[in-house]
């Protein structure tokens, strides 16, 4: 099976269908152990590539850098050219700086330094602001990036996780516009089936500003593969046995209505709920490319072969009434 491409948001650039995320590269548990080891991650980054996977999305903070490092080792021994690498840039980096977070001038130029150091390249193809700053003026925060593209250590921009708030967007986007700056062309906000909240206005915003979407969380954390029911224990080892955030955002009544049009459908196609699920977001018209993490590579190839599941106009439109939207979720 190989992976679809599809335009980056209104960029040039070609990305898969599905992007390869790697949150869990390096991230130690509270137990003390690491989600996905450097061998893991060579060997899922090698089955994504297998697949056509072109599509890499890490960030600065996911393993306090290990992530990125890995990622650079793992594309020394490819071509860069084949592939598409997305960072992201605001947490916090050292503790005691109080410029050492945020996206403010000096951590923005301090932080793609280091990121193109440790990606072992000269450029990232797309750098997202993790979050919005409100204690930096967009003005400095939009010229400093609109920097980075014009000395070529980036290609684009992107806002991660600025839901709900569409507005903040937007602001950015006329502020770049009146000063000739490069706009954010790509959002990454959570979006998947049981999580509807930028349905309110977010997805609107980004149709009117030409902005593509790459969701993260498409699975809701794992809720839409089909692991959880009403009366069953919850699995030991899962999020929803661990976390009652988990449990209190996601089992719930209302988000297994869900889950139950889900699993028909994937009856009906022939696939897992987590394709289904998969499927929803790629055929949905805002929507550029969901992006999927993954522990193993049976998990990964599972999620990868969404790109192979069509859904009729009735089984979208079905999935889609499945919820009402509602604000902040």
């Amino acid at each position: 099976m190989e992976l679809d491409t599809v335009p980056l948001g209104r960029t040039g650039t070609s990305v898969s269908s599905i992007p390869f995320g790697t949150w869990r590269f390096g991230r130690e548990t509270d137990a003390g152990s690491v989600e996905v080891d450097k061998d893991q991650a060579f060997t899922l980054l090698d089955a994504y590539a297998e697949h056509g996977g072109n599509f890499i999305d890490t960030a600065d903070m996911y393993g306090d850098g290990l992530s990125e490092e890995w990622i650079g080792d793992w594309l020394a021994t490819r071509d860069r050219e084949d592939f598409v690498v997305a960072s992201k840039v605001f947490w916090p980096t050292r503790e005691d700086d109080p410029n050492g977070r945020g996206i403010g001038r000096k951590h923005l130029r301090r932080q793609i330094r280091l990121i193109c150091q440790r990606l072992g390249t000269d450029y990232v193809d797309l750098l997202y602001c993790h979050r919005f700053d409100d204690r930096t003026p967009p003005e400095e925060f939009m010229r400093t990036l609109d920097g980075f593209v014009d000395d070529g250590r980036v290609n684009y921009l992107g806002a991660s996780t600025f839901e709900p708030n569409a507005w903040e967007v937007a602001r950015a986007n006329e502020i770049a516009d009146r000063r000739g700056y490069e706009p954010f062309t790509v959002a990454q906000p959570r979006y998947n089936l049981a999580n509807r909240e930028i349905e309110y206005d977010y997805v609107d915003m980004c149709e009117a500003y030409d902005v593509g979407i790459c969701p993260w969380s498409p699975l809701a954390g794992g809720f839409l593969t089909g692991k959880y029911s009403r009366q069953a224990d919850l699995p030991e080892g899962t999020r929803g046995a661990e976390s009652s955030q988990f449990a209190d955002r996601y089992l719930t009544e209302e988000n297994f209505a869900v889950l139950d049009v889900v699993r028909a459908v994937a009856e009906e196609v022939d696939a897992t709920p987590a394709q289904v699920s998969l499927a929803y977001l790629q055929r949905h018209p805002q929507v550029t490319a969901p992006i999927v993490g993954a522990r193993t590579v049976e998990q990964l190839e599972e999620n990868l072969a969404a790109d192979d599941v069509s859904l009729s106009d009735d089984q979208f439109r079905r999935l889609a009434d499945s919820k009402t939207v509602s604000f902040m979720e």
